[in-house]
């Protein structure tokens, strides 16, 4: 093998190395230092660093690399969830974004819920400097956007508040006792007729990528695996009852994207 190869190939195999390393380091192994340092229990005990800090926000938050972690899907994720929106009758109503996502989600969402003629656009998350960061994708739409610093398995919105609701990859992020709460929560606040759209990681269809998929999860993102089996999201969705839930999946079974229909409310009404 020619010298120069081999020290392309090595150059390639060190690159990758040192971006696995890094994002080793600012997700699962900055928590597992955490751990083991006995870090304070708090609501934003379990978020990464990569989620936290502004300056690795910044630099991580890049559509290209954004786009090969979730395999060159993500268009395709995101046009689902706008098509899935301009399906519904958003006149007057508000839409609210829960947690923010990296990447051109939130304002193509802003966007669609806008020329559906949603009112306004509530975008919520735990952490500040995501909603910072939001913030400054979007200042076309100021005067429309609501920014809430909130948990999202206790919000304050109220019950039937909200004519739509998108959650796009945040469950596989949670502590597993928090995923059917953070559900329940986003089933709460939808109108009667309103809809839930998630995206989400799935369990694949073929064994090669399960295997791929399975070693990602345990080296980086070990919750994401609950959502194959024990915390699989559509079950408990179907669980809290109340409405009508169908799932559609992308690229093998890698991903999902299920839209929660909240059912109507007839009330019966005597006759004069």
């Amino acid at each position: 093998m020619p010298t120069w190869l081999l020290y392309a190939s090595a150059s390639v195999a060190g690159a990758i190395a040192s971006i696995l390393l890094f994002f080793f380091a600012v997700t699962r192994g900055a928590l597992l230092v955490r751990a083991a340092l006995g870090g304070p229990r708090s609501d934003v005990a379990h978020v990464y660093p990569v989620y936290s800090s502004m300056r690795l926000i910044r630099l991580v938050d890049f559509q290209p690399v954004i786009s090969a972690i979730l395999l060159f899907q993500y268009d395709r994720l995101v046009s689902a969830i706008t098509s899935e929106l301009r399906r519904l009758d958003l006149r007057g109503k508000d839409v609210m974004i829960t947690s923010c996502a990296f990447g051109s989600v939130i304002p193509r969402v802003v966007s669609t819920a806008m020329e559906a003629g949603a009112r306004q656009v509530l975008i919520l998350d735990i952490i500040k400097n995501e909603l910072d960061h939001a913030r400054e994708k979007l200042p076309e739409f100021e005067g429309h956007l609501v920014f809430l610093e909130e948990n999202c398995t206790a919000m304050k919105a109220e019950d039937g508040s909200v004519g739509a609701n998108v959650i796009f990859f945040l469950l596989h992020e949670l502590p597993h006792h928090l995923k059917g709460e953070a559900l329940r929560e986003a089933v709460r606040v939808l109108s009667p007729g309103g809809k839930l759209v998630l995206a989400e990681f799935h369990r694949p269809d073929t064994w090669l990528l399960r295997a791929l998929s399975w070693t990602y999860f345990k080296a980086f993102e070990p919750l994401g695996l609950a959502l194959w089996n024990t915390h699989e999201p559509l079950k408990q969705l179907e669980d809290i009852g109340g409405i009508t839930s169908t799932r559609r999946t992308v690229f093998f079974g890698n991903f999902q994207i299920i839209v929660a229909a909240k059912n109507s409310t007839v009330i019966a009404q005597t006759p004069d």
